[in-house]
């Protein structure tokens, strides 16, 4: 007798779906000789709720290898950092990551850009960002990106030649958080302006407050605070699909 077992998956994440957090290689503060990176919240929170709803999640950076960690992130109180010091393989995810040069778009369904200052200098204008986004994106796929790590998005075009955060509101590292950090004569721009210069609506919350703003399959965060949600929202995301 053969018995035929129904599973309905309605309201489960897709886990086949692969994710990529993409770090940058950046690590001078401007000509400041202070160093910077990637934050690490906007890697490990991401990260961890990925990897709890079942995802397979790599790491990459602009030059791959070992991705620059901003070190003022440790001056934070959060509940992230002894697991990752303890977790041996995103600490090697980190140590090894994967060149952008390298990777193929079609093996990733969502592409998440971290933050930190490094990204202001490394992520705009870079040809395998915008290679590599504007694919998974016209394949139905996520693009998505914390604080500064929307620098990222300021440049990615469509086949249609069209900016890809035209006319779509985004969250993303504020001017007023810029100056709060002192930071607003270091960067090589204001990230705020540039968005809206691309043609973006750019909806911001309170300084360092959650902010995520879901505008389709183009997903972005304000500051680190909004780190979790943002990977929330694409689980919520993928699991419509």
């Amino acid at each position: 007798m053969l018995f035929i077992i129904l599973i309905s998956t309605a309201g489960h994440a897709n886990v086949d779906a692969k994710i990529l957090i993409v770090l940058t290689s950046h690590s001078d503060l401007g000509n400041t000789g202070k160093k910077t990176g990637f934050w690490l919240p906007e890697l490990t929170h991401p990260y961890y709720e990925f990897k709890d709803a079942g995802y397979s999640v790599d790491v990459a950076s602009i030059e791959g290898g070992m991705a620059p960690l901003d070190a003022k992130a440790f001056q934070e109180a959060d509940e992230y950092h002894q697991k990752f010091l303890n977790d041996a393989e995103l600490m090697a995810k980190v140590i090894r990551s994967i060149p952008l040069s390298q990777v193929n778009p079609e093996d990733y369904k969502v592409i998440l850009f971290a933050g930190g200052s490094g990204p202001m200098w490394d992520f705009p204008k870079n040809k395998d960002i915008s290679r590599i986004s504007s694919a998974i994106y016209e394949r139905n796929g996520i693009v998505s990106a914390v604080c500064h790590g929307n620098a990222a998005l300021i440049d990615i075009k469509l086949s249609d030649g069209k900016y890809l955060i035209a006319d779509k509101r985004v969250s993303a590292f504020t001017n007023e958080e810029e100056q709060s950090l002192g930071t607003t004569e270091i960067v090589p721009f204001l990230l705020q302006d540039k968005l809206v210069e691309r043609g973006a609506i750019h909806v911001y919350g309170k300084a360092w407050e959650e902010n995520v703003v879901v505008e389709g399959r183009l997903i972005t965060g304000q500051n680190p605070a909004s780190a979790k949600k943002v990977a929330r929202s694409i689980i919520e995301a993928l699991r419509k699909q």
